[in-house]
């Protein structure tokens, strides 16, 4: 190495002194490079000593810590500008060169690249970026791609969707631990480390010396740069320190970037503890660096949980206010503190010791979590960085840095383990943070990286003590925010719950910590370690039952609640995911029968804590009045793990269950809640506000049943199936508050309930019932059983969509628990249950989605009221299921009345729940269902049809579950069986049914009527009474007789439960006193069940002995009782199902039906309804009938509605409308008669009080978009494709007149063309009339009127009164009659000679009208306002063409461009041609008659000068030629053969006095044909060759002398071709140019066909012109026909014309002066002129006229495609990545949607664009949301998507993500509204977009 370069290296070292403040002037570059070289050298002899320190010196001197952040700290005034300095840059480009060693930075770079042995791709990102999930592909529910990976891995038909990020994520492609192998894209299957060369030592040996030193300085800087204040530090300040150390840490981030040979030397780097220890421990006499090591012990300090004595308060960073305070000191375990708490208040200061007292007791369990609570130590670089990065809350460099090492597996271990050792810190960290939402998103991005690999959570597990750390720390995290619970006894009780109101519930920011919780237990081997290890199991039961009985709602009784608290929403989501999944995550792992020591585990410590919770809120038997929690998590962990236990693991249930108390008591909340819905639903809880309803709604709602409601009724299952039944059915009628109401008297009165509640709260408990004994959800279906029995009940409330259906059915929160959605079982289960409905259109233009149906034979046999009733959220869905379902049997002839639920058979039991079903043999249930039968029958009060269907559903599952013992059937229950409440003999209700009861003892009210009969039954059978039952005859005696039992089994159970607190209220079931006074009297009743029925049946028929057992005729009934006649039907039918069931299983029973059917019964007289009973004749059934009514009404009074709107708007379809006539069209009125909408009154439109009709004007560019190509233009989706709008429409027109302006005299060549077709004014009406002083007092109502409408008054625009289409001004009709038009019709003899001259009369004569403008009447003035609006319409610069602003010629142009822009619109809108004919819609709803009025009488204003006037020489020959020509100096005349023919035509007919005579039209389309028909002709022969050309001429000039010759075209074209090659038109170009314009031959039929099709489309033209002037119907026609159809319609062709010869378009010419001269003369316009420019003489002579029907851009199939490409593309205006890209669906252009950055003049870029582009109408498709947005003017609407996924579904914001599929069909509505102008009548969403879109 040269000397020089080694002395300039010792030089810049500089020794070993110690750094100086300022740097020594350096070299260039150059000098860097080569002292890295020289270095380099030194370091790789054998022996580097020397070279080692050497670098050590310049690393000393270059990375020091002190310069620039004191720059910073200093506010920035210090040298260099502070800030990031000179100096730092510095630094790094000596990093930089040393690393590479003295070659260059870049080729380094390279040169590591080469060796990365890249099988993980491990890209990172950050939130919002759009990745890909593959379900078939992942093990872990976690796993993720980049969309690289994605597209080129293979993922054909798995169940992948595309999601953007919320925390930001890395690509798990290439490794095995987190998906299968398949899936890998093409880059990472290659196991590649074998082929990859070893790296030589040389090329990072620099790095291994530099990055330690590197790393140090970042360390010292982050030290530095943080101070622990006693505040929190200010976010301010670390950003400020984060934004100066930019630079170094994207240094780091761009190393890793470089591939595993650098990242495997900074895993090194990074975890070699010996560096760490020599350079942080080897400070020395630095000031500064002893400074920043000082700082960094102070912020060691509170990294603990605990916090040492002295520093007590200062630990808590947050007020320390009682509570807290508290908290702390019991964590620090210093009982002495207690008593200083300082609080406020007296009263918290006692629940606060208690607290304390309690936290201490669960805080010191462990001696192990000693060291979780302990404050840190760290060992190596990895670990600081570690706390710096929590300390300075998780900036996004540093997590990307870290987590881009993470492809390096030694990294990987060190990284976890160093995360887990932190862990306790980051959560401390987090729930102090101000940006909690963000710093958790971070966490989880690295968490979930780390956790979701099995194999390295395992290894954390066991080295670490994971599981022990996360559960400490949640349990830290939920000490702060506990409060005393008010459960049960408010006084004494000592639970604690946590706060729902505490910001830690409320915005979630326990969730980084619970998602990875639950992350981790979905591996099996740290789920086993869990619930292996009893002290965690204790430990986690003690953190859920701090949930246990959260958010206690207490009843309000008199006053409506002030502020409605929506804590719940915090309570649900914290149950849900702090104790709901984790349970679903153990469970998923407790599948086999191996793991019932498991399921033991949990059980027993879930009852253990359970006890405890009873203990602690003292709970003896009777749950407190008016209080619900719906908040039982350690009831429902007991429930589902006792489920899971008979369900997989075949454990015997008894050996789990508690004894009988503890069953009684656990049954206590699950049944308050039950009852709560109940009463909620019967608005008993409506003082409490809605959100009362809310948490009704979100327990049973589809994400939470499965974790709230399903457990909570299997635990009451269980319970049932063991308890005393008698007992448990008095327990639920007593908590539903309706014990008092079962009673045989009719009056009754009730202590606990109003009256008013009675009934629902009946329904309530009844259905309960039903429910528990019907559901079989934990009771032995299967999986598959289950999905189904969801899915159906979903279907039949309402037609879903797939995701829908998706979201709705409670799948197991547990990603792995096999019910995945789209999950095959899913799918194939959706496919047996339903039919799918296509999207399909409605005619009002609302789209619909793909809908699944039920099949009919789900209808039939599987719908399940029961399973509808649990599942629905709101009470109409249950009601809209039953209209479904009568409907289907009304369809399918099964039952035509209104139907009641049907009786659906039930899977049966698993044997471990068999005594479930005691419950329906028992003899309380038995006389509850007696009675509720008798009061049916006798019509009490308060009772419904639900009431009875329940009971009839309950009598029928009795039935249907028998007891197994039938021996005792037939044989009387004698002896002491009888305890005193027999009402009946046993307790099996096949035999109860036929148990007839004679005598009843009720206590009634004195009032009751029954005292008035009573001593008449008294006397006359009393002995037989007493016989029969001697004991009282009230149903609930038994429930006395439950709570002895209930007493005694205490008492048995523990002696100090005498002295339990029992409430001191006396007890319900004594006679209560405050109620009136009660007397018992005696009922007569000889009924039993079965015979109630069968009066039941009479009732409900209305017919006397309508039952008739059918046995007696069929016999075989018996055998076989499954009679599918019975399956549908209403109450009759369900009696008859349950007798015939009766007979079926016992003979007596059949026997005594037989019998009962016998005794004919006598008809009962109609009871005398008394006026005071008729009041109370339940107002519900009142209100029930207005309501049935009032539906009745609405239902009537919508369809006749909807009849209206399709006979008045069927804006949709122009094919099958009803004609709505403007005008009257009979011959015999003198005057058009117009109906005013707003007045009713019809009469004429006259001068004074004008009628006009309602228009919407809008400005449209869609004829601009024509193309003269057939092939459809594509949306770019590559760079390459791009669109030019060169071949449009508008582009031709528009090069077309600047072109005839370069050469011509502006004012005649703004006649010679049309504009509009961009930004021209469109008419449209709905047919509608109405006076136009009506309209203005209408206009006048809207805008005073305040309601938000959707459109703007002040623009002029509102809604026709009538059918309330979009409108935006009047249109007033000329006053006229009809019988003129039939004069002006008649056919005239005249010669054309005298018409030409007649209508250059006319032309000439100014105001020819009946009105004349000069006098103002209101007509003229209207008609004035009205061309004002329609000039408004339109902007500016569509307007202004001429050279000279504001010249009259542009309003004439503009007029009759006006004109012309409606009828070409209009021919559009018939698709292109006339061949349909008939007077099509568009003409019935078209203006153009009116409108034609009033831009002729405008266009009357300005007279073209009769020299100009085009008519003279386009009929006479000008003598003098030369004399126009003569004066050079001025512009010449646009040559007559340039002249746009259908212009001339419009502006010679509306230079005419209006109306105008037919054979005057018919004259002027004559003599312009001509024209035209020379234009076709040179036209033709500039495209010909010149041999083309040169035989044409000579076959022409034969013929021309002939006598047609002036009908020849032949004769014709070589005379024109001899005319024009008199200039120098033909002799320019050379043969290259032919034979680039036609290859093709000419034969005679082609040039006829090209001579048509030049001619057409002015033909077309002047038809639908003539068809509006003159009301004559278009004739319809072949294509190929079309030409000569309109031109014997036009009458250019001599009627007598013979058709057998082929058609010769020349045949139509009438040539007004001889051919050969005007031709001659019209030549010679143009010869001049291309003498001169013969290019564009040529150029101007080809007019291309065949314009295809405009098209938007075709789309791809995939959406996919659109979305790749447009949402990472760059906006070619600002050049950053929009937010919100969106692309107009019309041009193809990339826009900002929203985007300030390209916003000009206020207005964004979509609005702007939209002028642009279609002069206020744009269509963008969103890029991000996949729906299409229309801007109109000034507002805006969402229309909705083109794009759906298989299910037929839009997915708006890519929410699913699943792959989107074009779909033709709502392309082509989008479409066919673009091209009718229709957006405004169909979408009805508008709302004003400001400019700001």
């Amino acid at each position: 190495m040269a000397a020089a370069a080694a002395a300039a290296a010792a030089a810049a070292v500089g020794g070993s002194q110690p750094p100086q403040p300022e740097e020594p002037e350096q070299g260039p570059a150059l000098d860097k490079a080569a002292t890295a070289a020289h270095l380099k050298a030194a370091l790789s002899r054998p022996d580097n000593r020397a070279g080692a320190e050497e670098l050590q010196a310049l690393l000393e001197r270059v990375l020091n810590a002190e310069r620039p952040l004191a720059g910073a700290a200093g506010g920035g005034e210090a040298a260099g500008g502070g800030g990031p300095g000179a100096a730092e840059e510095d630094a790094l480009e000596w990093c930089k060169c040393l690393l590479a060693g003295g070659g260059g930075y870049e080729e380094f770079c390279a040169a590591v690249r080469a060796y990365d042995p890249a099988a993980l791709c491990g890209l990172v990102w950050t939130a919002n970026f759009v990745a890909y999930r593959c379900r078939t592909c992942g093990i872990s529910p976690c796993m993720s791609l980049c969309a690289e990976c994605f597209h080129q891995g293979d993922h054909t038909g798995h169940d992948f969707n595309m999601f953007r990020s919320q925390a930001g994520g890395a690509c798990d492609c290439g490794d095995s631990n987190v998906m299968r192998e398949s899936g890998f894209c093409r880059r990472h299957q290659i196991k590649s480390s074998s082929n990859i060369p070893c790296v030589p030592k040389d090329l990072l040996m620099m790095s291994e010396f530099v990055l330690p030193r590197f790393i140090f300085c970042l360390i010292q800087y982050l030290r530095e740069g943080y101070n622990e204040p006693a505040d929190i530090p200010s976010e301010k300040d670390l950003n400020k320190v984060l934004q100066l150390l930019e630079p170094q840490i994207s240094f780091l981030e761009d190393l890793t970037k470089m591939g595993g040979a650098m990242r495997s030397v900074l895993t090194q780097v990074l975890t070699n503890q010996q560096n760490y220890k020599d350079l942080t421990s080897g400070l020395g006499e630095n000031a500064c660096a002893k400074k920043s090591h000082e700082k960094y012990l102070i912020a060691l300090k509170s990294s603990g949980l605990t916090y040492p004595e002295d520093k007590l308060v200062y630990g808590m960073q947050e007020p320390a206010a009682g509570t807290s305070t508290l908290v702390v000191q019991g964590f620090a375990g210093a009982p002495g503190a207690l008593g200083q708490a300082e609080s406020s208040d007296e009263e918290d200061q006692d629940g606060s010791q208690g607290l304390g007292k309690r936290k201490r007791v669960k805080l010191s369990s462990g001696t192990k979590d000693q060291s979780i609570m302990d404050v840190l130590k760290h060992k190596s670089f990895l670990e600081e960085l570690l706390f710096w990065t929590i300390k300075y809350e998780f900036p996004q460099k540093m997590v990307t840095f870290l987590l881009n090492m993470l492809p390096d597996q030694e990294y990987k271990v060190a990284f976890t383990k160093t995360f887990v050792q932190h862990y306790a810190f980051i959560m401390k960290t987090l729930k102090k943070s101000h940006e909690s939402d963000t710093m958790s998103n971070r966490i989880v991005h690295i968490s979930v990286q780390l956790f979701s690999n099995e194999e390295l959570a395992r290894q954390v597990t066991e080295e670490c003590q994971l599981l022990d750390i996360m559960v400490t720390v949640l349990l830290y995290m939920m000490e702060s925010c506990l409060i005393k619970s008010e459960l049960q006894d408010e006084e004494n009780s000592l639970h604690v719950v946590v706060n729902c109101g505490e910001a830690l519930l409320k915005n979630n920011t326990y969730w980084p910590l619970v998602s990875d919780f639950i992350n981790i237990l979905s591996h099996q081997s740290v789920a086993k370690r869990f619930l292996e290890d009893h002290g965690l199991l204790v430990t986690w039961m003690n953190f859920v039952s701090f949930f246990q009985g959260m958010n206690l709602n207490k009843r309000e009784l008199n006053e409506h609640v002030e502020f409605e608290s929506q804590t719940y929403y915090a309570a649900f989501a914290a149950e849900l995911e702090a104790c709901a999944q984790p349970m679903w995550g153990l469970l998923s792992h407790c599948k086999v029968r191996e793991t019932q020591e498991y399921t033991r585990n949990v059980v027993r410590y879930c009852l253990e804590a359970l006890q405890d919770w009873f203990d602690a809120i003292n709970f003896v038997d009777e749950p407190a009045p008016n209080q619900v929690t719906f908040h039982l998590p350690l009831h429902r962990y007991y429930a589902m793990f006792l489920s899971k236990a008979v369900k997989c693991q075949e454990l015997d249930l008894d050996s789990l269950l508690p004894d009988q108390e503890m069953l009684m008591k656990l049954m206590v909340h699950p049944l308050q809640i039950q009852a709560s819905l109940a009463e909620i639903h019967s608005n008993m809880w409506v003082r409490n506000g809605l959100q009362i309803k809310g948490q009704a709604m979100t327990y049973v709602q589809s994400h939470f049943c499965n974790s709230m409601i399903d457990p909570d009724i299997y635990l009451l299952q269980v319970c049932a199936s063991r308890l005393d039944p008698d007992y448990f059915i008095s327990s639920v009628f007593e908590r539903f508050k309706v014990v008092d109401l079962l009673t045989m008297a009719s009056q009754h009165h009730n202590t606990v309930l109003d009256v008013e509640h009675e009934r629902s709260m009946l329904e309530g408990a009844l259905t309960f019932l039903v429910i528990l004994l019907s559901l079989r959800l934990h009771l032995g279906m299967s999986d598959d059983e289950i999905l189904r029995a969801e899915m159906v009940a979903q279907l039949c409330m309402n037609d879903r969509t797939h995701s829908s259906l998706l979201d709705l059915i409670p799948e197991n929160p547990n990603p792995k628990s096999g019910i995945i959605p789209g999950s095959y079982s899913f799918e194939s289960v959706l496919s047996a249950v339903a039919d799918f409905k296509a999207p399909v259109f409605e005619p009002g233009g609302s789209m619909q989605q793909g809908m699944y149906t039920p099949k009919a034979e789900v209808w039939d046999q599987e719908f399940d009221p029961v399973m509808v009733i649990l599942r629905t959220v709101y009470r109409r869905d249950v009601q809209s299921a039953m209209d479904r379902y009568t409907a289907f049997l009304k369809q399918s002839g099964k039952f035509p009345g209104n139907p009641w639920p049907p009786y659906k058979k039930r899977t049966s039991l698993h044997p471990s729940y068999k005594g479930l079903m005691r419950l329906l043999h028992c003899k309380t249930l038995h006389i509850v269902l007696f009675t509720l039968l008798y009061k049916i029958l006798m019509d009490h009060q308060n009772l419904s049809e639900h009431v009875l269907c329940m009971v009839l559903y309950l009598i029928e599952l009795g039935l249907e579950n028998s007891a197994e013992d039938d021996s005792e059937e037939e044989v009387s229950m004698g002896g002491p069986e009888r305890c005193h409440d027999s009402w009946f003999p046993g307790s099996n209700l096949v035999s109860n049914m036929r148990h007839f009861i004679n005598y009843v003892r009720v206590r009634v009210p004195e009032t009751a009527p029954e005292l008035k009969r009573d001593s008449l039954a008294g006397t006359s059978s009393d002995g037989l009474g007493a016989l029969q039952n001697s004991g009282t005859a009230q149903v609930f005696s038994l429930v006395a007789e439950r709570r002895k039992k209930f007493q005694e089994i205490i008492n048995r159970n523990s002696s100090e439960a005498n002295q339990a607190v029992r409430p001191k209220t006396p007890s319900k079931w004594s006679a209560p006193g405050s109620t009136p006074q009660l007397t018992t009297a005696i009922l007569e009743i000889k009924e039993s069940i079965l015979s109630l029925l069968i009066k039941l049946h009479h009732k409900l028929s209305g017919k006397q002995n309508s039952y008739y057992p059918p046995w007696l005729d069929d016999i075989e009934v018996l055998i076989q009782p499954e009679i599918p006649k019975y399956s549908h039907g209403d109450g009759i039918t369900a009696v008859e199902r349950i007798l015939l069931k009766a007979a079926v299983q016992s003979r007596m029973n059949q026997r005594i039906i037989e019998e009962i059917c016998r005794k004919v019964t006598p008809p009962v007289p109609p009871r005398k309804v008394t006026s005071a009973e008729k009041k109370t004749l339940d107002k519900e059934e009142r209100r029930q009938k207005a309501r049935e009514r009032q539906q009745k009404l609405l239902a009537e009074f919508a369809s006749r509605q909807k009849s209206f709107m399709e006979t008045a708007m069927d804006v949709d379809s122009p094919e099958n409308d009803i004609p709505m006539e403007i005008t009257a069209a009979e011959p015999q009125v003198s005057e058009a008669v117009y109906d005013c909408v707003i007045c009713g009154q019809s009469g004429p439109s006259s001068e004074d009080r004008p009628t006009g009709l309602v228009v919407l004007l809008q400005a449209s560019s869609v004829l601009g978009q024509c193309r003269d190509n057939a092939e459809p233009k594509k949306l770019p989706i590559t760079e390459e494709e791009q669109i030019y709008p060169w071949d449009t429409c508008a582009a031709v027109h528009d090069v077309r007149l600047s072109l005839l302006q370069r050469y011509f005299k502006d004012s005649s060549c703004l006649l010679a063309v049309s504009i509009g077709w961009e930004g021209g004014v469109y008419v449209q009406t709905c047919g509608h009339t109405l006076h136009i002083d009506c309209h203005k007092s209408y206009m006048e109502s809207l805008r005073n009127d305040q309601v938000l409408q959707g459109f703007s008054v002040d623009k002029g625009e509102f809604t026709c009164p009538l059918c309330r289409q979009f409108a935006n001004s009047v249109l007033p009709c000329y006053p006229g009659s009809n019988v003129e038009n039939n004069l002006w019709q008649r056919p005239s003899n005249k010669s054309t000679q005298d018409l030409i001259k007649e209508v250059e009369e006319l032309q000439g004569r100014p105001g020819a009208f009946p009105v004349s403008i000069s006098s103002e009447t209101n007509l003229s003035k209207e008609m004035e306002s009205v061309m004002k609006d329609i000039k408004n319409t339109t902007q500016k610069k569509y307007r202004d063409y001429s050279k000279t602003p504001g010249s009259p010629d542009n309003d004439f142009l503009f007029m009759y461009s006006v004109a012309r822009t409606n009828l070409e619109l209009e021919l559009i809108h018939r698709g292109g041609s006339l061949c349909s004919g008939g007077a099509s819609t568009a003409g019935k709803r078209s203006c153009l008659n009116q409108l034609f009025h009033i831009l002729a009488l405008h266009m009357r204003l300005y007279t073209i000068d009769s020299e100009y006037n085009p008519w003279k020489k386009l009929t006479q020959l000008v003598e003098d030629m030369n004399s126009q020509l003569g004066n050079e100096e001025q512009q010449p005349e646009v040559p007559i053969l340039y002249h746009d023919v259908t212009s001339l035509l419009l502006i010679q007919i509306l230079m005419m006095p209006q109306p105008l005579r037919k054979e005057h039209f018919t004259c002027i389309v004559k003599v312009l044909f001509t024209l035209l028909y020379t234009q076709a002709l040179a036209a033709l022969s500039v495209k010909g060759s010149e041999e083309d050309r040169s035989a044409w001429k000579h076959a022409g000039a034969l013929r021309k002398n002939t006598c047609d010759a002036e009908k020849s075209y032949e004769v014709l074209l070589s005379f024109v071709i001899s005319e024009l090659s008199k200039g120098k038109l033909y002799c320019e170009e050379g043969s290259q140019e032919c034979s680039m314009v036609s290859p093709m031959a000419w034969s005679p039929e082609s040039m006829e066909k090209y001579v048509q099709a030049f001619c057409l489309p002015f033909l077309r033209i002047s038809s639908l012109l003539q068809h509006h002037l003159f009301g004559e119907d278009l004739p319809s026609c072949q294509e190929e026909e079309e030409f000569s159809v309109l031109a014997s319609c036009l009458g250019l062709l001599p009627t007598f014309y013979q058709t057998d010869h082929p058609f010769i378009s020349a045949s139509c010419l009438d040539w007004p002066v001889a051919a050969f001269d005007i031709i001659t003369q019209w030549c010679s316009e143009i010869r001049s002129f291309t003498e001169r420019h013969a290019e564009q003489g040529k150029a101007l002579l080809i007019q291309e006229s065949r314009w295809k029907l405009p098209h938007l851009l075709q789309l791809p199939e995939n959406y996919n495609t659109i979305f790749q490409y447009y949402h990472r593309k760059t906006c070619s205006v600002c050049t950053k990545v929009p937010k919100d890209p969106a692309v107009c669906l019309v041009c193809g252009t990339f826009v900002c949607l929203k985007g300030l950055c390209c916003k000009q003049q206020s207005y964004c870029e979509c609005v702007l664009h939209s002028q642009n582009c279609g002069a206020g109408t744009g269509i963008f498709l969103l890029i991000n949301a996949s729906v299409i947005i229309i801007i109109r003017g000034h507002r805006f609407c969402l229309w909705g998507s083109v794009y759906l996924d298989a299910h037929g579904e839009e997915d708006r914001d890519l929410r699913r993500g699943k792959p989107l599929y074009i779909c033709e069909e709502r392309y082509r509505v989008l479409e066919q509204q673009w091209v009718s102008h229709t957006f405004d009548h169909i979408n009805k969403r508008w709302g004003p977009h400001y400019n700001g879109l």
